[in-house]
């Protein structure tokens, strides 16, 4: 009975989607912009095989001109416990410092259990 009790705690449990948009500021050229839209995907999607809690990560550059955010991130995580140790892990933490914060002009986000 005690087993079930757990393996049913397993299963009740909620994962959370994190995602995320980033707007960055304005860059001299289109080529700049890429460029530093790809390093920021290389960066986050290589967390996944740093971070424990992160699970799965996918990150998109916007191919749509006519709309205002740049990349989307999107991330799962076990609970929102996960997705609290990953925000600040110390490789998260070191990604938005040193290459989203300096070029960053808006950020959205929603998390969401599924």
């Amino acid at each position: 009975k005690e087993k079930f009790g757990v393996i049913l705690e397993i299963f009740s449990r909620k994962m959370v989607k994190h995602i995320v948009l980033f707007k960055l500021k304005p860059f001299n050229s289109e080529s700049e912009r890429l460029a530093a839209c790809e390093k920021i995907k290389s960066e986050l999607s290589a967390l996944v095989e740093k971070v424990p809690t992160l699970l799965t990560a996918e990150v998109g550059i916007n191919c749509n001109p006519n709309e205002q955010f740049d990349i989307a991130l999107t991330t799962t995580h076990n609970d929102m416990e996960g997705l609290k140790e990953y925000a600040q892990h110390p490789l998260h933490v070191d990604v938005a410092k040193n290459y989203i914060r300096p070029i960053l002009e808006a950020r959205s986000c929603c998390d969401y259990q599924y």
